[in-house]
């Protein structure tokens, strides 16, 4: 069935959303229809928003409207602990365990069946983190699949030759998920039994 233009083209936008099929469109499009025009603006407003103000992290690369991000700035944080993480809401699932240490987002893993390679992470800064010494463990938290497991390894043989601890997350997460499914007590058992690569 055709609908009227607007609304067509609203059903296309959110049909671009991961996760959202035809009919979830129809649905999200319609309930945006019957809600009120301020409901709508604020919306709109959001995410035009979202797109203007939010950047990266110039230290850990975590999405952020303050440079450097709360996580960052956070004095109390255990600045000797780094935990790699391969997408902004990975970190959230971390944050959500306890983690009290810093952050470094790779915005990615290597993938090179997809053309990502190494260079296309964020793995120099991370390095250059590394260089005066003051970290002491980096914890590799990447997805639990074979990208994630690939840009683990290539991590581990990178920086232990600089002189830091290099623990990976224990397998307390399912084999082929994402970090952004796990509930909290799962991903706290999986640092908890973090080993050594």
């Amino acid at each position: 069935m055709k609908f009227a233009a607007p609304l067509e083209r609203l059903i296309e936008s959110l049909r671009k959303l991961p996760g959202v099929g035809a009919k979830s469109a129809q649905r999200l499009a319609f309930h945006i229809l019957r809600g009120s025009a301020d409901d709508a603006r604020a919306l709109a407003s959001a995410i035009v928003e979202v797109k203007e103000t939010i950047r990266l992290c110039s230290a850990c690369f975590n999405i952020t409207d303050t440079d450097p991000c709360l996580v960052c700035a956070d004095a109390s944080r255990n600045r000797a602990e780094i935990c790699v993480v391969e997408e902004p809401h990975n970190l959230v699932a971390i944050e959500r365990s306890g983690f009290r240490g810093l952050y470094h987002v790779l915005h990615g893993s290597i993938a090179p069946l997809r053309g990502v390679g190494p260079d296309d992470l964020k793995i120099p800064p991370l390095v250059e983190r590394l260089r005066d010494g003051s970290v002491k463990e980096v914890i590799l938290a990447t997805n639990p699949n074979v990208e994630g497991e690939t840009t683990a390894v290539y991590l581990s043989r990178l920086l232990k030759p600089l002189g830091v601890r290099v623990t990976r997350i224990a397998l307390g997460l399912p084999v082929g998920s994402e970090l952004e499914y796990a509930d909290e007590v799962t991903v706290g058992k999986a640092l908890e039994g973090r080993r050594e690569l």
